[in-house]
């Protein structure tokens, strides 16, 4: 398999050299995959389902083939997985996929475990130091951090918006030891971004170092997010299609989203042959995409802050992959969108709290109020059927090609809840009256020292820092 450049089409270059590079150094492009080879029929329909290593090994086969073996990539698949996603039903026409449940109880687990293992294999034969760069706005740090925590010959450096995540969130970052390291910037996630991807397109730097990222822009991030896409979609195909007279239900996902990493992998599932009608794209007050469905134009913007942190992104990267796989119009029949501010967040916690005794983390539950409003009539219209004014929070007021399937009671929702309602007590707690539960390994960072340092939003600082650290 070839991976080409969302910037220019000419490039082609292999998996090991789109993983260790992070990005197009000489266009600031992002890799993608020449192609999608959809799984085999006969797999795709096994009554079961398939495991989720199963469907993982499967998915990722035909975009590592050649460059590592099937022996050595089940050994990374069963390494990076000893968690599975879980499927949690809500009621009759919506499931809860659930994604926390990795060592930092965010999904990012399941795209950095896997990215680790794979830059550790392609790096075992270095002289050189690998140095990962990435830049968070709440849990992939964490998760990066925690897959590459004492891997030999790699070297982690994380950025994040100092006061801009939540109090746990900061603790899973800076306590790190040994090869990873946490900068916490006077900036917001936009500016720690720019530092990273700066740093990318700097000559003089990446001679001195081998350089690459950890962030959804390294599409080994992305690839294996696609997994649990698949194995959510047959799954809930399984059960929920037992006992209809209808045909089988269409599938939409409902996803809480912000760099647009984790859709684009949604979408890389269904192009593998994820039986996934359509998806929602669902956004805090950093409304870039619904806004660019909306208006035909696409103005990134300064993020900013809201409950459901870890999207604070106004300029997100993956634009870039979905505008290069699709245009606008296909965007707009293949997904909805949706926004809401930090009133909407913590009322659709309560909400969904009192109807279905769910509770949700601030990202999730913008994915469960979209995909209710969606569910009740909300497609793009106000109660008497006048366009819902994209501007305030709501449904962007397009029409997706699956609309026919959710007017007729045949479409089956799946949110996706992207990390444990106990990362974020504070504003959990004041949805629904109490404190979420908070599982042990969140329970045990708590007592860790912090080792952060700070960082001004200034390239020439980060870049001095960088050389005097990893010169010494």
């Amino acid at each position: 398999m070839k991976y080409t450049d969302t910037r220019d089409r000419q490039v082609s270059v292999s998996f090991k050299d789109a993983v260790m590079g992070g990005m197009n150094a000489q266009t600031g492009g992002l890799y993608v995959p020449c192609s999608f080879p959809a799984l085999d029929a006969a797999f795709l329909k096994k009554t079961p389902t398939p495991s989720f290593h199963s469907i993982a090994y499967a998915m990722a086969q035909p975009y590592l083939d050649g460059e590592i073996p099937a022996v050595d990539l089940h050994e990374i698949i069963q390494d990076a997985y000893p968690f599975v996603p879980k499927i949690q039903p809500l009621d009759r026409t919506s499931a809860v996929l659930e994604l926390f449940h990795g060592p930092t109880c965010a999904f990012k687990d399941f795209g950095a475990r896997f990215m680790a293992r794979v830059m550790a294999y392609f790096n075992r034969t270095e002289e050189q130091p690998l140095h990962i760069l990435v830049a968070t706005s709440g849990d992939t740090g964490s998760a990066v951090g925690s897959a590459f925590h004492h891997v030999p010959g790699i070297d982690v450096t994380i950025l994040y918006p100092d006061g801009k995540i939540s109090a746990l969130q900061e603790k899973q970052l800076a306590t790190f030891t040994d090869n990873v390291r946490a900068l916490k910037v006077n900036g917001t996630f936009d500016d720690c971004q720019k530092l990273v991807k700066t740093a990318f397109t700097d000559g003089t730097l990446r001679t001195r170092f081998r350089l690459s990222s950890a962030n959804s822009i390294n599409i080994a991030r992305l690839l294996p997010q696609a997994f649990y896409y698949m194995y959510a979609a047959l799954t809930v195909r399984e059960r929920y299609a037992r006992g209809r007279t209808l045909s089988p239900p269409a599938i939409i996902m409902s996803v809480p989203s912000g760099n647009f990493g984790n859709l684009t992998s949604g979408v890389i599932a269904r192009m593998m042959g994820a039986p996934i009608t359509g998806f929602i794209a669902a956004t805090n007050s950093n409304r870039t995409i619904p806004d660019w469905l909306a208006t035909g134009t696409y103005d990134p913007r300064p993020s900013v802050e809201t409950y459901a942190n870890a999207m604070d992104v106004g300029a997100p990267s993956n634009y870039e992959r979905i505008a290069h796989l699709y245009t606008l119009e296909d965007v707009r029949k293949l997904c909805a969108s949706f926004w809401t501010d930090n009133a909407g967040i913590k009322k659709a916690i309560t909400s969904c709290m009192t109807r279905t005794g769910y509770i949700f983390d601030p990202h999730g539950a913008i994915g469960w109020q979209a995909w209710y409003d969606l569910v009740h009539g909300a497609l793009g219209t106000t109660s008497d059927g006048t366009a819902h004014d994209w501007q305030t929070p709501g449904v962007t007021p397009t029409i997706p090609d699956w609309a026919p399937a959710l007017a007729s009671n045949n479409a089956v929702g799946v949110i996706l809840e992207t990390a444990h309602p106990g990362k974020f007590p504070a504003v959990v707690s004041e949805a629904i009256g109490c404190e979420p539960p908070m599982p042990q390994a969140l329970l045990d960072i708590l007592r860790l020292p912090d080792r952060a340092i700070p960082m001004e939003n200034d390239y020439a600082q980060f870049k001095s820092w960088l050389t005097d650290t990893f010169t010494r």
